[in-house]
């Protein structure tokens, strides 16, 4: 057996310690060991399985990473990239031998180094008139753009958490702007990455377009660290908006809430952000986030732009509503959008307050537009029958949806309903020509349903990672090693 074979990097070539040692004399001062301090950067938010690297290391530059992976390489050691781990499907979860899901085994050690990107948190360059910049791995988007703004600029893809932008990138995020601004993907001209022989590629340009060559760059994005470790991206930027208009709305279904998205798009409204929330997701926020709330299925909509243009389209917006049922307006005043939009996005941690002694299990979907209302009811059918807590949350405007299963800790038989009903979800999606995850990404939670999902392109994913990675040392146990 060899290190190709293995799955999680459990076979090293030579004794771990010696690799270790090696590390700590090449990057002083940047590399732990100890059993407590490893334990925090081996794991993401997701409950899936980990195990304690052997050792991490605090990457600071290009250089550093390139340099750990030519040290793990030689001796077969599996390296792992870490951003914040915001992440929700173990991407970034060391992994040992033990594949039971949802277990963590934080004593027995993974045979595998983490590289630790967040030190690397400077933004290299901003160019106001060809509105791009160019950040290392470890930047935050809060940290990027108030430096940004004073150029009238800002970033704005990426997922409601204060995500790494090289995590996102990694991971394809997306989030509340992706119907007006689109996903990671959208906004990625061009990256650094570290190859799995510790060489550098530098992919795209800060061309807003280019007929050369293969795309590179979008053969890293969404990649999960598994063909390569992305260091510094340069992004497109988008100018700040002069106005906001801010807006709640309720309906007597999820259904009626969907519709009313679906229609407008239909319509050409230029929506900033659109945002569907269930009636139990909207009671959880009023009692986590002391708002009041009407306990129906909401939207939380944003218009953005011209003012003059806002007012027109919010004029249609509405005519599109009444046709739907809509029971409740509420205007939300206010110059600082982020404010509002921070209920939103503390939707998780409001769903996990719902149940004491729980812990939350979070998954996505994305399907057409055009099936979107028909998948969101029948989801919801699926949890009224099943008797679990799951709130629904979903940024609609590009068909992705969420659930935020609540469940108790301990308790097998919610675990099982939870996979059950998530099973049936995704395969709801699949039917109708939908995706697995709309940006959680695959990691080690949904790698079957990727095979599921791309049947006849599965094998050219796995000859890409055999020639970019042919020692499998590249993240091990994610997205294609199931």
């Amino acid at each position: 057996m060899d290190a190709h074979e293995l799955r999680g990097g459990v076979l090293a070539d030579k004794d771990p310690d010696t690799t270790i040692r090696d590390l700590e004399l090449a990057l002083p001062g940047r590399v732990l060991r100890d059993l407590s301090d490893v334990r925090p950067y081996s794991h993401d938010r997701s409950r899936h399985r980990w195990a304690p690297a052997l050792a991490v290391v605090l990457a600071e530059s290009t250089d550093d990473v390139a340099t750990a992976v030519r040290i793990c390489g030689t001796a077969g050691v599996a390296v792992i990239a870490r951003g914040a781990g915001t992440g929700l499907e173990g991407g970034a979860n060391a992994l040992s031998v033990r594949e039971d899901m949802g277990d963590r085994d934080d004593t027995t050690r993974s045979a595998s180094v983490v590289v630790d990107l967040m030190r690397m948190n400077r933004v290299l360059h901003v160019d106001p008139d060809s509105a791009d910049a160019t950040v290392e791995a470890g930047v935050r988007r809060s940290e990027l753009n108030p430096a940004l703004a004073v150029h009238g600029l800002q970033f704005v893809a990426g997922p409601g958490v204060d995500a790494s932008i090289g995590g996102m990138a990694a991971t394809r995020a997306s989030g509340t702007n992706a119907v007006k601004h689109g996903t990671m993907a959208d906004n990625v001209r061009g990256l650094t990455v570290v190859m799995s022989d510790g060489s550098v590629v530098r992919t795209g340009s800060r061309a807003r377009k280019s007929a050369a060559g293969y795309d590179l760059t979008h053969l890293f994005v969404g990649s999960e660290g598994t063909l390569g470790i992305i260091t510094e991206l340069t992004l497109r930027l988008t100018p700040v908006p002069a106005a906001h208009e801010l807006a709640v709305y309720s309906f007597p279904s999820v259904r009626a809430a969907a519709l009313v998205v679906q229609r407008a798009l239909h319509a050409g409204i230029d929506l900033g952000r659109a945002e569907l929330l269930d009636t139990v997701q909207i009671e959880a926020l009023n009692s986590y986030s002391h708002t009041d709330f009407r306990a129906a299925p909401t939207l939380f909509v944003e218009l953005s732009g011209d003012p003059h243009i806002i007012a027109h389209h919010a004029e249609r917006l509405e005519v599109i509503m009444a046709a739907q049922g809509m029971l409740e307006r509420r205007r939300i005043e206010g110059d600082d959008p982020e404010r509002f939009w921070k209920v939103r996005h503390d939707a998780l941690p409001a769903a996990q307050a719902l149940r004491p002694d729980s812990y939350t299990w979070s998954t996505d979907v994305c399907v057409p537009i055009s099936h979107l209302a028909d998948c969101i009811t029948e989801t919801q059918a699926d949890i009224d029958a099943s008797g679990l807590v799951a709130p629904i949350a979903g940024h609609v405007g590009d068909g992705n949806f969420h659930l935020a299963f609540v469940l108790r800790n301990g308790d097998d038989d919610e675990r099982e309903r939870a996979a059950a009903l998530t099973s049936r979800m995704i395969r709801r999606a699949l039917a109708v020509g939908g995706t697995c995850t709309g940006e959680h990404g695959i990691g080690v939670g949904k790698m079957q349903d990727l095979i599921e999902e791309h049947p006849s392109g599965i094998g050219v994913m796995r000859a890409i990672k055999d020639a970019l990675d042919p020692r499998r040392i590249l993240n091990p146990g994610k997205m294609l090693d199931g």
